[in-house]
């Protein structure tokens, strides 16, 4: 049997997964982030490197998915009504941005270089580009995605991966070896608008009812198939077309961002997310030609200065523009002033155009790999020496808070139970956030108007995505019997700080869960066994005080029975304080009973008046 090929790309996986576990945690422990962490794994083990592994190009394809896969989550985050909402946002700073890069880095590139101006042109269009995967993957790592500063930088970035199309028709009209058999440029254009609209309407009409039926399956493998399915069918689509995977695959997420399938989408897809954009990273470290760093070290190096230096003027100086402080106009700066991976493929094309020699695209490779390495340091500087101040998001926000943001409550379970605890938390005014695992129960809870999310609330993964890291209170309201305290150990594992308040099958179930530690439970037929005995002494003619008075008096007795079988074990511990036939209880004291008196012991009753 022949183990030559799968035994290289054991060794290589393994090379792969060794360096970033040991590289990867050391940097965040330096408080430089994963971001760089991955790439200098990258360089450790690239060709220029330790030439642990030749052939850096073999992973490429796969970790782009790790770029596809972020713009889905991030689609996710998106509603398309809020999207609408930021189209000034994303396509008027978004191209004045890509604009003014362009042209006054190819201006510096005329003056500096030897460069044609098609070539200066299409080089300075390619820089202008910024990275999609570090910015965002910065921003998200950090919990700074929704501050007004992360918000315009994703709307800038958002563009940026929509003008991929326009430019690469720009290179095509530049080439010195155009393609006869190739479209023009309003040919492409059409049918990217075309493909973009048909991936909206099939994303429209077509994802929620698929996965309404993989959920009612109830299988997660299928479920995680479809989500799957989902993004590189989206990107497939766009690929097709000559537009960016990524742009396609946000798309579907904006489009599955309004429905309740939404938070068990993003949990399935969230490990595939991470593994495959630290394989992004990794690629683009192995991918830093440092041998070019040896040779010409003054031209890398400022080819780099103006490339970060200029991007970041031009940058801060929009931002100021349009209204931003200054210390939020040059963080915008610093945060886009690298080079982007989008520009590889320009470069890609034009090579193949005969505008760039294949020298000159590498060295300008290794300026952008290189601007991404120094953008990662100089955050990690500024953060550190001028910390920019916690703030909420002004105005329209790029992406929303999470759902449990902002001090709210998580329920699980939408049942008959839920429902009740639900509509006392909204008379209070308390935002909630619903999660259940019946696609019956959600559709019927959204012809009323509630909004459900489909997901499992014992996944961790799911009440992230969810907001648990912000709300205040997880509640368990799903019955089905006396369900296993464990499965909630890694959800407090996760969440510390959530108070979780469950509901409790019987009495036993409720021993075990306070056995394990959770100490807020209630019994789903306690409070509805003891309103029913109120009722019954009421028809019999009890006075309501005497009914209270009995009422609280069980609760009491209950609560101390309960207390000694936790701490004993025994089921058995209390039977003492249990209610039983021919010992009938009176309050201990009138004012127990608000001034009732037992009828045995009233005096007998007086004789009339006049009688003899």
């Amino acid at each position: 049997m022949a183990v030559g090929a799968p035994t290289e790309v054991l060794n290589e996986a393994v090379i792969y997964l060794g360096a970033a576990a040991v590289v990867v945690p050391l940097f965040a422990r330096l408080g430089l982030g994963a971001v760089l962490g991955y790439l200098a794994a990258g360089a450790l083990i690239g060709p220029f490197g330790l030439k642990l592994v030749e052939r850096p190009e073999a992973i490429s394809g796969l970790a782009d998915f790790g770029v596809v896969l972020l713009l889905f989550v991030i689609g996710l985050e998106l509603r398309p009504a809020r999207l609408w909402q930021l189209r000034r946002e994303i396509f008027g700073f978004g191209t004045l941005q890509l604009l003014a890069c362009g042209l006054v880095l190819w201006g510096a590139l005329v003056l500096a270089t030897a460069f044609t101006w098609q070539a200066a042109l299409l080089l300075g269009l390619a820089l202008s580009l910024s990275s999609t995967a570090l910015v965002v993957g910065l921003l998200k790592e950090r919990g700074e995605l929704n501050t007004p500063v992360g918000e315009r930088a994703f709307s800038t970035l958002l563009l940026q991966d929509i003008a991929i199309v326009p430019l690469l028709i720009v290179t095509s009209a530049l080439s010195r070896v155009p393609d006869p058999d190739a479209p023009t440029g309003l040919s492409l254009a059409l049918s990217s608008l075309a493909a973009i609209a048909g991936l909206s309407l099939v994303g429209r009409f077509l994802l929620n009812p698929a996965f309404r039926l993989l959920a009612r399956v109830g299988t997660r493998e299928v479920f995680v198939i479809g989500a799957l399915l989902a993004v590189l069918g989206a990107s497939l689509l766009m690929a097709s077309f000559g537009l960016s995977m990524a742009l396609g695959a946000f798309i579907a997420g904006v489009m599955l961002a309004d429905s309740p399938w939404r938070h068990e989408v993003e949990a399935d897809i969230e490990p595939f997310r991470g593994l495959l954009l630290g394989l992004f990273f990794i690629s683009v470290g192995m991918g830093l030609d440092l041998s070019i760093l040896w040779r010409e070290p003054d031209r890398v190096l400022a080819l780099v200065t103006m490339l970060m230096g200029l991007k970041f003027l031009v940058v801060t100086v929009l931002g100021r523009g349009v209204g931003m402080p200054w210390p939020r106009a040059w963080r915008l700066g610093l945060l886009l002033a690298q080079g982007g991976e989008f520009a590889f493929v320009l470069f890609k094309a034009a090579v193949a155009g005969l505008l760039l020699a294949p020298e000159a695209a590498s060295l300008f490779g290794a300026v952008v790999s290189l601007s991404m390495v120094l953008t990662l340091l100089i955050l990690a500087l500024v953060r550190r020496l001028a910390p920019e101040p916690e703030v909420e998001p002004q105005g329209a926000t790029a992406l929303e808070p999470p759902d449990g943001a902002g001090g709210t409550v998580i329920v699980v379970g939408y049942g008959r139970f839920g429902q009740i605890v639900t509509q006392m938390l909204h008379a209070r005014g308390v935002d909630v956030v619903l999660i259940d695992r019946r696609p019956e129960q959600i559709e019927l809870s959204r012809r009323f108007g509630w909004r459900v999310w489909y997901g499992d609330g014992f996944r961790p993964e799911v009440l992230r995505a969810a907001g648990a890291d912000h709300a205040r209170l997880l509640v368990v309201t799903t019955g089905g019997g006396s369900w296993d305290p464990a499965l909630l150990e890694p959800v407090r594992l996760a969440f510390p700080h959530l108070r979780i308040v469950v509901r409790v099958h019987d009495r036993v179930h409720a021993l075990r869960m306070l056995a394990a530690g959770f100490d807020l439970v209630v019994r789903e037929l306690f409070h509805s066994g003891i309103e029913m005995g109120r009722v019954v002494l009421r028809e019999l003619g009890t006075p309501e005080a005497t009914i209270e008075a009995i009422a609280r008096e069980y609760v009491r007795r209950d609560a101390e029975r309960l207390a000694l079988q936790l701490a004993s074990g025994d089921l058995m511990a209390g039977h003492h304080t249990i209610f039983r036939p021919g010992h009938a209880w009176q309050p201990a004291a009138p004012e127990t009973a608000l001034g009732e008196i037992p009828a045995e012991l009233a005096p007998p009753e007086a004789e009339p008046v006049g009688r003899t």
